[in-house]
């Protein structure tokens, strides 16, 4: 399978270029240049963007799946978005990382002409590396608009993972670009809340393998502790979690990519990847005892992301009430045509190099739904 062969690349280039020291000296403030350019030479950051319709998107989860376990301090999720909505508006991409907003859910823009241009106004929270981006392409009704961070007021945070957020204040003028049907801010938050679990994913996947190599090492009452009963039992527990994540993103992945919606297949993503990462994070902490809350253990550079993640691009808790709104809008009677429809044809249909078009059940119905 590709998806398989991509994912391996990328883990061998993370496994090599992303060490402790890396990802440490990233959440203190430098960027890690070497590595964007690694990543950029091996086409990492254009996955989405290539081929027909949508069929990168497995290829962009895998390698995000990879990005996540290694807690590789890059905008790679945010940058394949971006450059897919460049791509799509027949526009060449910056080398340099481009930032998105809006990314929260409760987030607008607005965009109107202002003589013989452009002006977005509007405020947007959270919005990921924009400090270290040289563009920020906000997204404003149909149309995303294209405007250099020199022009956005920025204030700058940091999320619990010391990855860099900042809030913008936007009252600047833009390059218009015009996007196809059904691309949208909504299939962007959409993609992000995806992107997000398949980061996710690959940190739990990290998490089980960090925790089920401490317990063949641990030795306590002249035993490793792997062999207790009750750690067993908890590492049993933590592989569930990571088994269940994993298959919902790459399962949505897969569907998206065969024509299947979007919408259902971010949802269900971020949701169970949101669940997974609460009781995984405190089954490791557990197993590691006191070792995995110290700075000098690598334990917490996933532990804090997946902390982090499960909030960004919409929580699990906003999606579980996107997806029960829709859900319960067509009634009890709707119920399995709704999931039958979904998992196979709705959301953005067949993928198409020259557009992509929303099926009945990606418009659907009901008061939670915001566009397609």
């Amino acid at each position: 399978m590709t998806d398989t062969l991509v994912f391996d690349a990328a883990e061998r280039l993370f496994a090599d270029l992303v060490t402790p020291a890396l990802v440490n000296a990233a959440e203190a403030g430098t960027f890690p240049d070497a590595l964007w350019r690694a990543v950029s030479e091996n086409g990492f950051l254009d996955t989405l963007a290539v081929g027909d319709g949508l069929s990168g998107v497995v290829d962009a989860v895998a390698i995000l799946r990879a990005v996540g376990r290694h807690a590789v301090p890059l905008p790679m999720a945010e940058t394949m978005l971006a450059r897919w909505l460049l791509a799509s508006a027949g526009r060449a991409a910056p080398a340099a990382p481009v930032a998105l907003a809006p990314v929260e859910p409760g987030d607008r823009l607005e965009a109107g002409q202002d003589g013989g241009g452009w002006r977005v106004r509007g405020t947007a929270s959270f919005i990921p590396w924009a400090r270290h981006a040289t563009h920020l392409l906000a997204l404003a009704g149909p149309a995303a608009f294209l405007i250099p961070i020199d022009a956005v007021s920025l204030r700058d945070e940091r999320n619990l993972a010391g990855e860099p957020r900042a809030h913008a204040t936007l009252d600047a003028r833009g390059e218009r670009l015009a996007l196809p049907f059904g691309i949208d801010r909504d299939a962007v938050l959409r993609f992000g809340a995806l992107f997000r679990a398949a980061q996710m994913a690959g940190a739990l996947d990290g998490v089980l393998q960090m925790a089920t190599q401490y317990a063949n090492d641990r030795v306590q009452f002249g035993r490793p502790i792997g062999k207790f009963q009750a750690i067993q039992q908890q590492l049993a527990l933590l592989a569930e979690e990571t088994a269940a994540a994993t298959v919902a993103v790459t399962a949505g992945a897969a569907q998206i990519a065969a024509g299947g919606d979007l919408f259902f297949a971010a949802a269900t993503a971020k949701i169970r990847a949101g669940e997974a990462a609460g009781k995984a994070s405190e089954i490791a902490h557990q197993v590691h005892g006191a070792i995995g809350f110290t700075h000098e253990h690598a334990l917490h550079h996933l532990t804090r992301r997946l902390w982090s993640w499960r909030d960004e691009f919409g929580s699990e808790s906003f999606w579980s009430m996107e997806l029960g709104g829709r859900i319960a809008a067509g009634g009890a009677v709707a119920f399995w045509p709704l999931m039958s429809a979904c998992v196979g044809h709705g959301g953005f249909a067949r993928p198409s190099a020259e557009r992509l078009v929303l099926s009945p059940c990606g418009r659907g119905r009901g008061p939670t739904q915001r566009g397609g």
